[in-house]
C-alpha cells in the first residue's frame, strides 16, 4: 500500500518537472531581441515617437557644392534672356497726346460738377452744388432717377401716416394722393403707400398716370354743363362759370381742377371732407359730361337745334 502511494508521488513530481515555466533569464532574452526589431511608425505612439533618438547622418552623404569662380563680396549681375525677333515694345506712358487744360476742365466738371469751379464747359448750372451730382459719375455713386418729363404737372395733395397691425407688432408706412394733369384737358387721381415719403409720393404718380381721364371743356376754359357726382360719402358739385370768374373750388376740388386746365368753374364738397374721395368724386362728375358736338351727332340732329 505504502509502496504503491510512494510510487504515485513520484510520477507527479516527474510530470512537475517536464512542465514546468521558462526561466527569467530567457524571457529577459527574448524582449532584449524584440526591442532590437524597429517596429513600423504606423504601429507606434505619439509617447513612443517622442522617445526615439534622433537620426544619424553618415557624414559620407553629404554633399557640398563649392563655386570657386563667384566673389562672396561682388555684385551678382542679372542677365535676361534675349528678346524674339517679332518683338514690339509697348508705348510709353509719356508717348500719349498731351490732355489740354480745357479737357482736365471738363473732366473735373464731370467728376465734382461745375460749382467748384465757377465755370462751366457741359452746359450745366454753375449755382446748383449738390453732393448727389457730385456722386452721379464718381466712386461710390447711384443711378439718379430723373424726373419723368412728359408734359404733366405733379401735385401732392396730401401725405399722412398709416399704421398697419400685424402679428408681431404695427408697420408705419405713408400714404400720398397725388393729382397729375398737364393743363390741356388730361387729369389723374393716384395713391400710393410706402414706407418713406418720397416713394410713396413717386407711387402715387406712376398709379395717377395710369389713371388719366379726359376733361370736356369750352372755348372759355369751363365746363359745358353742369354734374354731379358722389364717391364713397363724398359728394361734388361742379357748374360752369363766366370768363373772368376763376376757379372757386376748394380742397382736392380745387387741385384737380388747375391740373386738368380749367379756368372758370364753380365746385362745392357736398358730403364727406375726405380729400382722396373728393378728388375722385370729381373725376366721376367730369366723367359724366358731354360735349355738345356729340350729344347732336348721337340725336342726328345740328348743334342749333339743340336749344329749341
Amino acid at each position: 500500500m505504502a509502496a504503491a502511494s510512494a510510487t504515485a508521488l513520484s510520477a507527479a513530481l516527474s510530470s512537475l518537472s517536464l512542465n514546468r515555466k521558462p526561466s527569467l533569464s530567457s524571457s529577459h532574452h527574448r524582449h532584449s531581441a524584440a526591442a532590437k526589431t524597429p517596429l513600423p511608425l504606423h504601429l507606434l505612439s505619439n509617447k513612443s515617437l517622442r522617445r526615439l533618438p534622433p537620426p544619424k547622418v553618415n557624414p559620407a552623404d553629404l554633399q557640398t557644392t563649392i563655386y570657386p569662380d563667384d566673389d562672396p563680396e561682388g555684385v551678382s549681375t542679372f542677365s535676361p534672356p534675349e528678346r524674339p525677333e517679332d518683338f514690339i515694345a509697348p508705348p510709353s506712358f509719356d508717348d500719349g497726346p498731351m490732355e489740354s487744360e480745357e479737357d482736365i476742365a471738363r473732366a473735373y466738371e464731370e467728376i465734382y460738377g461745375p460749382a467748384y469751379s465757377g465755370e462751366t464747359l457741359l452746359g450745366n448750372d454753375v449755382y446748383v452744388m449738390d453732393a448727389k451730382v457730385k456722386k452721379a459719375t464718381g466712386f461710390g455713386s447711384k443711378t439718379k432717377k430723373e424726373k419723368v418729363r412728359d408734359g404733366f404737372d405733379e401735385r401732392v395733395v396730401q401725405v399722412r401716416r398709416v399704421t398697419k397691425v400685424v402679428k408681431g407688432g404695427k408697420q408705419m408706412h405713408f400714404r400720398a394722393i397725388v393729382v397729375v394733369g398737364d393743363k390741356q384737358g388730361n387729369v389723374g387721381v393716384g395713391v400710393g403707400k410706402a414706407k418713406e415719403v418720397v416713394s410713396a409720393v413717386q407711387k402715387s404718380a406712376l398709379n395717377a398716370r395710369r389713371n388719366i381721364v379726359s376733361v370736356p371743356m369750352t372755348k372759355y376754359k369751363t365746363f359745358p354743363h353742369r354734374s354731379e357726382a358722389d364717391y364713397g360719402a363724398a359728394r361734388v358739385m361742379l357748374r360752369p362759370a363766366s370768363p373772368g370768374t376763376g376757379v372757386i373750388a376748394g380742397g382736392s376740388v380745387r387741385i384737380v381742377l388747375e391740373l386738368a386746365g380749367v379756368e372758370n368753374a364753380l365746385g362745392k364738397q357736398l358730403g364727406s371732407n375726405n380729400a382722396l374721395n373728393n378728388a375722385r368724386a370729381t373725376v366721376v362728375a367730369v366723367q359724366k359730361m358731354r360735349q355738345f358736338r356729340e350729344v347732336a351727332e348721337e340725336r342726328g340732329i345740328p348743334m342749333e337745334e339743340l336749344w329749341k
